[in-house]
């Protein structure tokens, strides 16, 4: 199998989107638009590589979005998308792939079909690019009476949108990119075709749209979310005994209290059993499979970092956490005071809008050992969407 590198063009400022981020580090159904693009690469198969290339002005957001990705460090972009693009390749250059595919960061729904369609297309031609036909009829519109008035129509047979990832031989797009180096091409099929390298049009899916302003982000939003159709529900309960302490940890906050609670980690009992209920609905086991109780690694751990792992792992199934519901049950302590500051944090780990969390306390009326004030329980649903495969 030839050896693939995806090479993400990120280092654009997306004026034209407004604001104060780059778009591609917005977020897309709770994640960064850029952290979305780039883990449809790393599923791929044939991709056995992903570089990235961002301005370096933004290196604190690019750190943020992909963090726990397997990536090399990023490449430093140049003022054009042109210019970046052949920064990424030289980059490449010293141990050059057989092939490379070069996608905008903001694309993020791009699928594994065209991914494989354009790879393929490269087994004949030394280029190939996802496109797709044009599907409204053309007007040429000319300035009149203060006006813009139609000066016919545009014949749009054989018209195509230009999409990505552009695909191409190493060793043939590395010296076009250098010789076309100041043209200010519009794309990476230019530079291929003015070094006279025929390109092959890939049919790709028209949902495979740039992001370029809010309208956009609103409408990538819903077709990301309508891929996701296989909606899974998971639940999880646990159970932690009072211990000599002056604080207890629950959902990722430091509460005051006359007692701690006692367990390997730091005992977070509202955490422990929403990472059982994510496990759970991606069937992923327990939290005791991923982390065993014996191993002292996790002894006094944040258990955040469980959380953390488990919302992982949703995405790499390519799919989102759509809510989740935590249920506190203890008699002390009270649990209110700090129930935003829960809701803010849990948001934080799982990379959510906080309007998709909810933290709730009960009590068992003194009956049991919550009720003995023995400890804490926290049982907790997560509902998952994850693509539908149809089997």
């Amino acid at each position: 199998m030839p050896t693939c590198t995806a090479l993400i063009v990120a280092a654009g400022r997306g004026l034209r989107f407004g604001g104060d981020l780059p778009k591609q580090y917005l977020h897309l159904a709770g994640q960064p638009i850029l952290r979305r693009t780039v883990e449809a690469f790393l599923r791929h198969p044939a991709v056995t590589g992903v570089r990235v290339v961002i301005d370096p002005a933004f290196r604190d957001l690019y750190d943020k979005a992909v963090e726990g990705l397997d990536l090399a460090p990023p490449i430093t972009g140049g003022p054009t998308r042109q210019d970046s693009v052949l920064n990424g390749l030289e980059a490449l250059a010293g141990h050059a792939p057989d092939l490379v595919l070069i996608h905008d960061a903001a694309r993020p729904l791009v699928d594994a079909q065209a991914i494989s369609d354009v790879i393929a297309a490269l087994e004949h031609g030394p280029a190939a690019i996802a496109a797709a036909p044009l599907a409204d009829t053309l007007k040429r519109g000319t300035v009149a009476g203060g006006g813009i008035v139609s000066a016919g129509t545009v014949d749009r047979t054989a018209l195509w949108r230009a999409l990505t990832p552009q695909g191409f031989r190493f060793a043939d797009i590395l010296p076009a990119h250098r010789r076309a180096a100041g043209l200010n091409l519009t794309d990476d099929a230019a530079v291929a075709e003015e070094a006279g390298l025929a390109v092959t049009l890939v049919p790709c899916d028209q949902d495979n749209l740039k992001v370029t302003n809010q309208d956009d982000l609103a409408r990538a939003e819903k077709l990301f979310l309508a891929r996701l159709g296989d909606v899974r529900t998971g639940t999880g309960f646990d159970v932690h005994k009072f211990a000599p302490g002056d604080q207890v940890w629950l959902c990722g906050v430091s509460v005051p209290h006359d007692a701690t609670l006692d367990g390997h980690s730091d005992a977070d009992v509202a955490l422990h059993a929403l990472t059982d209920a994510i496990l759970g609905a991606i069937s992923a086991g327990d939290i005791g499979l991923h982390f065993p109780p014996s191993d002292p690694t996790w002894k006094g751990a944040d258990s955040a970092r469980f959380l953390r792992h488990a919302a992982d792992l949703v995405a790499e199934k390519g799919g989102v956490i759509a809510h989740v519901d935590i249920t506190i049950i203890c008699e002390r302590p009270k649990i209110g005071p700090h129930r935003e500051a829960m809701v803010a944090r849990v948001a934080e780990i799982l990379g959510m809008n906080p309007a998709r969390v909810s933290v709730k306390a009960t009590t068992t009326e003194g009956l049991g050992f919550t009720g003995r004030r023995e400890g804490i329980a926290a049982q907790a649903a997560a509902t998952v969407r994850l693509p539908l495969i149809l089997e």
